[in-house]
């Protein structure tokens, strides 16, 4: 069986795009599916690497049950986009800035993650908000919707 990679990205890796990571991760796993999925996050900028995911973030996945533990930010990789299957941003600067490191997205490999819903538009940033609760909606419907089509 064909495994399918996933990379989410956003700005910093601390906050939105490991939140997708671990929602993705435990959705496939409910699903009974997760041998199905490689599922991973970065970062478009290099202002976090090597620190963890924001606390506010870790508190919203554990009121769910879910764990982040081990996670530390990363930037992508122009090697990402050969080794991904899909590379699913948070907002349009995140596009912005993939396709520029990346060089471009020949193959349609780079998509928003709220392109999945039924409201296409960009993942609320809690980095500016301080709204996590709203930033955990999205991400949730939007990894349904993306494990919905997969």
């Amino acid at each position: 069986m064909k495994t399918t990679k996933i990379l989410f990205v956003c700005h910093g890796n601390i906050c939105r795009s490991p939140m997708a990571e671990f929602v993705m991760k435990w959705l496939v796993r409910e699903a009974g599916r997760e041998g199905e999925f490689e599922i991973a996050s970065a970062a478009t900028s290099t202002e976090e690497i090597g620190n963890p995911v924001y606390p506010p973030a870790r508190r919203k996945l554990a009121e769910h049950g879910i764990a982040s533990d081990g996670k530390y930010a990363r930037q992508i990789t122009r090697r990402d986009y050969s080794y991904y299957d899909l590379i699913v941003g948070m907002d349009e600067w995140n596009l912005r800035n993939m396709r520029r490191m990346l060089g471009g997205d020949p193959d349609g490999k780079i998509c928003l993650l709220m392109d999945y819903t039924n409201r296409p538009g960009e993942v609320a940033d809690p980095w500016y908000t301080g709204d996590f609760e709203a930033t955990w909606r999205d991400v949730l419907e939007g990894c349904r919707g993306l494990l919905a089509v997969l």
